[in-house]
This record gives C-alpha cells, sequence and structure tokens, in this order.
C-alpha cells in the first residue's frame, strides 16, 4: 500500500515540475532552489473583512520572505471569503518552514485535475408538457444561480439567450471580467450572469507557454468543448429545431431552462485540458462569496487520494466550506470505470453522479449475405455500402487484395491500433472496416470514412459467416434512431465504480444521471452540425444533469440543507429505467447494476421533490465524522466555524452512525450497531413502516419498525443492528432499507461485506 501512495506522489511531483514555470531562489549556502506554486490551508477565515483576510496572509508570508516586496510577487490566490488560505510560490524548504506556523492547517503542493468528459430530461420526466411535474413547481428554476467549474464559456451559445427572464437577482455579487474576445457588456446577459477565469497558479496571464494553441482564449471564453456543455445541460435556454446527432430535430435545453449561470474557467486547453487546484480552490472561494445556489464540477482526478481533505484532494475541504455554507456541491464519479475503486471525489459531503445511457441509441445496421442483421454500435451517417467482406489478422494484413472490399478485424481497441486500420482503409482503397472489439458506451460517429465498431460477439459472428461461406457479402446501411423500452439503460463502462477507496463505510456513487450521448451546447470546433451543438459522453455530462435537478429542487425547497437535497435524490432514485426495466452496468461482462454502480439508482425529479422523510447531516456531523476518521483535533479546529479549540467525543464516534441515506459496512464479523435520524418533510401526521430486504447472508434488526409523526415530532431515529451468517470472507452482498407510509417509498441502499479474517484481501 505504502509503495503505491509513494510511487503516485512521485507521479504528480514530476508532473508539476513538467508543468508550472519553474523558477528559482537562492537558499543558504548560496545553491538553487526552484519554487512551485503550494497551497497554504487555514481553515476557517478569522474576519468577515476580506481584505483583512488578504492582509494577514501577506503578513505572513513577509515573515516567511523577508519582505512585502517579496511576499507581494510571491502570492499567487489568497483565499478569502469561504474559507482562509493562500496560494504561492514557495520552494520546498519555505512550504516546509511555513506548514510549522501554527494557524497552518497543511500546506500541499499545486496539483493538477482533469475534465470528466434532447431527451434526456423528458426520459427522467421532466417533460415540459407536464404542467403538474417539478419543472412547473419550481418555475423552471427561475432566478436560481447555479455555478459551473469548468474550461469556460462559448457566450453566443443559443442556449446562454435570456428571452424571457426578468432582473438578475439582486443577492448576485458576482462579476463578468473582460479578456481576450471577451467583453463582459456584450456576452454577458440575464442568463449568464457571471464569467470568471483563474490561471495564475498555471501560467502567466499571456500565450508563451508552448502547449498553449492559438485555439485557447486568455478569458472565460472556451478553447475546450467541455465547459458550455456542462453548462448548457445544467442550466441552458429553451433552442429549437436543432439536430440530435444528425438524427432527427427536436428541441434542446438544460434542467433547469430558467435559472441564470454563473461559469468559472479553471481548466484550459493545454496537453488535453489542465486544471491546477490552486485556480479550482480559488474559483470555489469566490462562488461562495458571489452567492451561487449551487456548484457543479465535472472534474477530478485519478485514484489514490489519501482521505477526504488532505494534500491531494483539493476540491474536497474547498466543497465543505461550500456546504457549510448552504451550497451544494456536486462532482462527476470519474471516467476510471468499470473497475471496482475507481469512484472520485468521494467525500461524504459532495454528491457524487455516475453516468448511464438512455433510452436512445443510433445503431448501423450490417446486413450479411444470409441475410442475419447486426446492429453495430457505430453510428454511420454515409450511404449505403455493398460489396464482399474478407476477414484479416491485423492492419498489417490490408493488402491490396481488400481493395473495394469491406474488412474485418479483431482489436484490442487501442486508439493507435484503430487508427492504423484507417490509414490502411484509405491506402488499400477499402470500402469499409470492421473492427471488433471490447464493448463500451461511447457513441461514436463515422461520417466521412466507414469506420465500423462493434462487440467481439458481433465480430464473433461475421466471421463465423465469412468462414462457412464461399462468397460473403454485407450491407452496411445508415445509423437508424432507436428510443423507448427497446434499448437497455445500463451504467456506462466508463463512470468509476465504488466501493470508496478511502472511507468505506461512505458509499459512491451518490446516484447516477445520463451521460452518454447528451446534446448540448458546444464551442464551433466541436459542433457536428452548423446548429451550435454537439453529442459527449461521460460522468461530466451526467453530473449537471442532477446539477439541473438540484437547481430546481433549491427553488422549490429552498430551505433544505445541501445533505436534504443529497437524501432526497438518493432516497428516491430508482434501480428501474423509467419503463420499469432492470439497469444493467456495462463492463467486460453484463450484470444487474448494484449501489457501487449507481449509488441510489437512476435519478427521479419528480419524486425527489417529496421524498417524505430525508437524512439530514449539518457542519458538525460532518466534523464528527473527521473525529471518527481519527483526524487531529487542531485540523479540525482549524476547518470549523468556531473560536474555541474543537474537542473530539471520548472515544470517538464510529464512522457507521454519520447520517448519510445509505450504510455501508466494509468489515462485518461481530454484530454491529449503528444510528440514522429520519427528518419528517411530507404530511404533518404521517405513520411510516420498515421494509427490509437484508443482503444475502446478513441479517438486519431495527427498532423501532414503526415510526410515528406529528406536529411536535419531525425527527425521529431508529437503531440497526447487522449481523452475519457467513463463516468466511465473503464479497460485498446489497439489499436495501425502506420507510413507507403507503404513498412514499424511503429507501437506502445496503452493502455489506464479510471479513472473518480482517485486512486479507481475498
Amino acid at each position: 500500500m505504502m509503495s503505491s501512495q509513494v510511487s503516485w506522489w512521485v507521479f504528480w511531483v514530476i508532473s508539476a515540475v513538467c508543468i508550472l514555470n519553474v523558477e528559482f531562489n537562492i537558499v543558504e549556502g548560496g545553491a538553487y532552489e526552484e519554487t512551485k506554486v503550494h497551497i497554504v490551508y487555514l481553515g476557517e477565515k478569522e474576519h468577515n473583512d476580506p481584505e483583512l483576510v488578504t492582509a494577514s496572509h501577506l503578513r505572513m508570508l513577509e515573515s516567511l520572505l523577508g519582505s512585502k516586496k517579496d511576499a507581494s510577487e510571491s502570492i499567487v490566490h489568497s483565499y478569502r471569503h469561504g474559507f482562509s488560505g493562500f496560494a504561492a510560490h514557495l520552494t520546498d524548504s519555505q512550504a516546509k518552514k511555513i506548514s510549522e506556523h501554527p494557524d497552518v492547517v497543511q500546506v500541499t503542493p499545486n496539483s493538477f485535475y482533469e475534465l470528466q468528459t434532447t431527451r434526456t430530461f423528458d426520459y427522467l420526466g421532466l417533460s415540459r408538457s407536464t404542467p403538474k411535474g417539478l419543472l412547473y413547481k419550481a418555475k423552471m428554476g427561475k432566478d436560481i444561480i447555479i455555478g459551473v467549474l469548468d474550461s469556460g464559456v462559448w457566450p453566443e451559445s443559443q442556449s446562454f439567450n435570456d428571452k424571457g427572464l426578468g432582473p438578475i437577482p439582486k443577492r448576485w455579487k458576482g462579476m463578468c471580467v473582460d479578456g481576450e474576445d471577451f467583453d463582459s457588456k456584450k456576452h454577458c446577459n440575464k442568463k449568464l450572469i457571471g464569467a470568471r477565469y483563474y490561471m495564475d497558479s498555471l501560467f502567466r496571464r499571456n500565450k508563451t507557454d508552448s502547449r498553449i494553441p492559438d485555439t485557447e482564449y486568455m478569458s472565460a471564453r472556451e478553447g475546450l468543448p467541455h465547459g458550455t456543455h456542462v453548462a448548457s445541460t445544467a442550466g441552458g435556454s429553451f433552442v429549437s429545431n436543432v439536430s440530435d446527432n444528425g438524427f432527427g430535430v427536436g428541441t434542446i435545453r438544460g434542467g433547469a431552462p430558467s435559472a441564470r449561470i454563473a461559469v468559472y474557467k479553471v481548466c484550459w486547453q493545454r496537453v488535453d485540458g489542465t486544471c491546477a487546484s490552486a485556480d479550482i480552490i480559488k474559483a470555489m472561494d469566490d462562488a461562495i462569496a458571489d452567492g451561487v445556489d449551487l456548484i457543479t464540477i465535472s472534474i477530478g482526478r485519478p485514484n489514490p487520494v489519501l482521505t477526504e481533505v488532505d494534500m491531494y484532494n483539493q476540491i474536497s475541504y474547498g466543497a465543505f466550506h461550500a456546504v457549510a455554507s448552504g451550497i451544494p456541491v456536486l462532482s462527476a464519479g470519474g471516467n476510471f470505470g468499470p473497475g471496482a475503486y475507481t469512484v472520485q471525489n468521494i467525500a461524504p459531503w459532495i454528491i457524487t453522479v455516475a453516468a448511464t445511457t438512455l433510452d436512445r441509441w443510433y445503431p448501423t445496421p450490417l446486413t450479411l449475405g444470409n441475410n442475419v442483421t447486426l446492429m453495430a454500435r457505430t453510428s454511420y451517417k454515409g450511404n449505403k455500402i455493398q460489396g464482399d467482406l474478407m476477414y484479416v489478422y491485423s492492419a498489417d494484413e490490408m493488402t491490396s487484395a481488400a481493395k473495394g472490399k469491406v474488412v474485418l478485424s479483431f482489436t484490442t481497441g487501442s486508439e493507435e491500433s484503430q487508427s492504423d486500420y484507417v490509414t490502411k482503409l484509405l491506402e488499400v482503397e477499402a470500402k469499409a472496416v470492421i473492427i471488433a472489439g471490447k464493448r463500451d458506451d461511447v457513441i461514436k460517429v463515422s461520417e466521412g470514412l466507414p469506420v465500423i465498431m462493434v462487440d467481439y460477439e458481433h465480430g464473433s459472428t461475421i466471421w463465423k459467416y465469412i468462414s462457412i461461406t464461399r462468397s460473403p457479402t454485407i450491407k452496411i446501411s445508415s445509423a437508424i434512431a432507436l428510443n423507448g423500452p427497446l434499448v437497455a439503460t445500463k451504467v456506462a463502462d466508463f463512470s468509476g465504480r465504488g466501493p470508496n477507496s478511502i472511507s468505506p463505510y461512505v458509499l459512491k456513487p451518490d446516484v447516477a444521471a445520463p451521460g452518454v450521448a447528451i446534446v448540448a451546447a458546444s464551442t464551433p470546433e466541436d459542433m457536428s452540425t452548423n446548429e451550435g451543438v454537439a453529442a459527449q459522453s461521460g460522468t461530466s455530462m451526467a453530473t449537471p444533469v442532477v446539477a439541473g435537478l438540484v437547481a430546481l429542487l433549491r427553488a422549490v425547497h429552498p430551505d433544505w440543507s445541501p445533505a436534504a437535497l443529497k437524501s432526497a435524490l438518493v432516497t428516491t432514485a430508482s434501480t428501474t429505467d423509467p419503463y420499469g426495466e432492470p439497469i444493467f452496468s456495462e463492463g467486460m461482462t453484463r450484470k444487474l447494476a448494484d449501489p457501487f454502480d449507481f449509488g441510489g439508482g437512476l435519478v427521479n425529479p419528480n419524486k425527489a421533490a417529496d421524498p417524505g422523510l430525508v437524512y439530514d447531516i449539518g457542519a458538525e456531523d460532518y466534523r464528527l465524522f473527521l473525529c471518527a476518521s481519527d483526524y487531529d483535533e487542531r485540523q479540525i479546529t482549524k476547518i470549523s466555524k468556531t473560536n474555541k479549540p474543537y474537542r473530539c467525543p471520548n472515544p470517538r464516534p464510529s464512522m457507521l452512525d454519520l447520517n448519510l441515506p445509505s450504510i455501508t459496512i466494509p468489515f462485518l464479523k461481530e454484530d454491529v450497531t449503528l444510528t440514522r435520524t429520519v427528518t419528517n418533510v411530507g404530511p404533518v401526521d404521517s405513520v411510516y413502516k420498515l421494509v427490509v430486504k437484508p443482503p444475502l447472508g446478513v441479517k438486519i434488526s431495527v427498532t423501532p419498525k414503526t415510526l410515528l409523526f406529528n406536529s411536535n415530532v419531525k425527527k425521529l431515529s431508529f437503531k440497526v443492528i447487522v449481523s452475519t451468517t457467513h463463516k468466511s470472507n465473503s464479497i460485498y452482498y446489497f439489499g436495501s432499507l425502506t420507510w413507507t407510509d403507503g404513498y412514499h417509498k424511503v429507501t437506502i441502499p445496503l452493502s455489506v461485506r464479510t471479513q472473518m479474517l480482517m485486512y486479507f484481501d481475498q
């Protein structure tokens, strides 16, 4: 375990040295020591006046560096709104010295994150034609402000038109910042009310960095086709008559089409996009002060991270302060699935989102000469192709014999091998190439070159036909659109999976939403047509879908805490699709999805608006969780809004008692007892009865079995005793615990693993 952590630490330090603009300081003895950006985290701010907070940061740097001039030149960002801290150019020895200051919680090197890249909301039940649904109850998210931390925005997109919107809410304190090809007076409006950009910890405010292409902008304008897509998915306006990936015409909109959008550009078009942690934290700090109602971040980094709030997971402690200020934070679960322990953004106060497919696909019919038609996963948009069919072992075997023919081959699925086939297709003048490889859930569109992807199963069917047929032939037709229950909903293969790699007692992801072939606004370079839209896939796309839903929920329930909003999403989520069919988990093998794939399940917006009961959590509960996680009391004091030293209870509480809308027990041997508390947000005089579906080989005992609420009793607790009948170490088994009043069904997932022999990874 230690060697793995060390290797990752070395990797990120090397990456930082390679990417950052490195400067040098003379240290004792006349040697030169490089400086790089470090983040100095001080916890809760001691002053309400931001200027006083920044002044205290400069004084701390002055005492370290020796002069006001050096302090002013060193500082990159001052975090002074939601919490206290700063980013500064420091040598490693200076960073070590300042870390010993009694007011400092931790000092971390600047690290780097990655972007996690029309029918969506109708599919989830938020149809414009349903006047009694959440969309209308929430007035389409009227005046809710969505903060989007991403790669910027293309402001000319029709998704950001402000037709029909009233004045900007008076509580908004943010701004639009001018920059390259971005005029705040021209490009911001009553829809796009905020646009900032952050780059100081990544590179200087010019294009001298050789890694920055000419298509990037030193402003909030986007160079990458990502942030515009995310922002419009969350809160884009109605845009009619756009093409859905070239198949049909319809209307696109965001989840909360009447919401306002504030963009914070923290990711840049540089080596496939780089998002510096120091800039991300500064943007979160500004978003808190600006008055956003929620923050959506489709950004992550590969595991491992070491703790919920540590040097490798800066997003989580920025999110902690946002949540403590009443602002929910949503983050992408990452695109490193389908393996176990691949989910990202795993802090319990974050709403972590997995990605599913929709009830829609655009397969390409492949009709063999024996009249068997297979549906390829690639969406081919060209003219019909007919011809002889042949098999080759590899791209190198595509000789002149393939001229005028359709070629089948098998591949491991690497991008290099696929490009090899494309090169050979052009070289030998083959009609088309069919590549059989690992199944995935990203819709690939073939427009110019007929390169068709199929999975190994379909590839084997075609190969068998070739092997037994003297003159095999094939017809490739243009893709067709399939919608509705015939298309199974699946958790996408790329979507990050649980269990939680750091706190296995915390279920991650929390919920799932559509994230495959999501059609939304984009930059001109990525527009599939001249209509200003593109289809993209990733947990990056699923996260703003849920952000739009949270915006609607905030409009209907402005008094709900971030934890209550999360609980409403989780406890009403569905383990079946909108047609009542089971949801599968895609991967090397296909199986029924479980909580490690999709958390509580696929979000159900209309039910989330009326969940009946919620599992609420406050900042003090999270502090107790940090106590249970063996955090130092001084660290907990610094991140808490308290003027006196924080003291953890003795004995420290159990991590199992954090009031999450889930129960996850990774090490069950002896009986385990835990407590949950529910708050009634439904009818005053409600009676809820218990329904338990225990995991295989696990006994669940709950007391009481009935919850009685009235005008005086709005909160009730219940005790859960969990025991195992397994005699040896087991895998995780799953179940559920539901409270129902006959109308509401408040369900939390159960995930239990028996460990008779502890710490043995069997």
